[in-house]
């Protein structure tokens, strides 16, 4: 799991990277010639959750993987794996000192994040990644997922001879879409869970992930004013933009609404791969940075 963040396989990057979402699960094959295919599936046969299996039925699920892509004669392959950003906890930790030693310093994430999850750390997997220092403090961004959720996900890849040698959430991906500069806001929606980010330049010092009950434009706004809230108070700053994802045909009324509201540059998120949905945020941003 060293790749759980958005750390990328540099000297042997995968052949086919899957994100994974309730909708569907999309695909990009990378060598040869670049595609993206996009398989869907039906209501309720991936239920996303932190503490249960999100894998309601592992026969169709694999049925639709071989319907994305065929068997490769019982070669192994290499692949990225991107998960919804709900099945995980992605949190930004600070820290006046930090342990140089790996086995300390996973000690340390594991006792800070153990409260704060809905699981048990003790059968969990766990990643981080110290930034950049730009204060008196280091920032670490921690994602931890339950052992068997993750291995739920994996399953039915591995019986395609798949091997999911990197693996990360739909949000953190997104993030090599981003180009760093000033303070940004990065609000992306998948079905009822929006995930915001809070950037300052390439620094995270904010992660949200929340499951909304009908993923209204209230319940939105509920959602992104204290988090606008938190620049101020926090960062002393404004943010410069808010970069949105999967709002679909509700963007453009919405864009006018929180311009006025706010303050600020509202525009899509947008990949060189195509416009990144929903579905295909992670996807599209794992790609992105392959390709850098």
């Amino acid at each position: 799991m060293a790749n759980f963040l958005f750390k990328l396989l540099r000297d042997s990057p995968p052949t086919h990277v899957f994100e994974v979402s309730e909708a569907g699960i999309a695909m990009a094959v990378l060598n040869g010639a670049p595609h993206v295919a996009w398989q869907p599936l039906d209501a309720g046969l991936i239920s996303v959750s932190p503490v249960k299996d999100n894998i309601q039925n592992p026969d169709l699920v694999l049925e639709r993987i071989r319907t994305l892509v065929p068997e490769n004669g019982g070669r192994k392959r290499r692949m990225a794996l991107v998960l919804p950003d709900y099945c995980a906890r992605v949190a930004v930790l600070d820290f006046d000192s930090f342990p140089t030693g790996k086995e300390e310093q996973e000690q340390l994430i594991r006792f800070r994040m153990k409260k704060s999850v809905p699981f048990d750390m003790d059968s969990a997997i766990a990643s981080y990644y110290a930034q950049p220092k730009k204060s008196d403090k280091i920032e670490v961004v921690v994602a931890v997922i339950a052992m068997e959720v993750l291995a739920r996900y994996e399953a039915p890849f591995r019986q395609m001879l798949f091997h999911p040698g990197a693996v990360t959430t739909s949000g953190l991906a997104a993030l090599n879409m981003v180009n760093p500069g000033g303070v940004t806001l990065v609000a992306k929606l998948s079905g009822h869970t929006l995930t915001v980010f809070v950037l300052d330049g390439s620094i995270v010092k904010l992660v949200r992930c929340m499951e909304m009950e009908a993923g209204s434009e209230e319940e939105i706004e509920a959602i992104l004013h204290p988090t606008f809230a938190y620049i101020e108070d926090e960062l002393h700053a404004k943010p410069s933009r808010l970069l949105t994802c999967g709002f679909g045909g509700a963007y453009q009324e919405l864009t006018g609404h929180w311009e006025a509201n706010w303050g600020v540059d509202v525009e899509p998120l947008r990949s060189r791969f195509g416009t990144p949905g929903s579905n295909d945020a992670g996807l599209l941003g794992y790609w992105e940075g392959v390709e850098n």
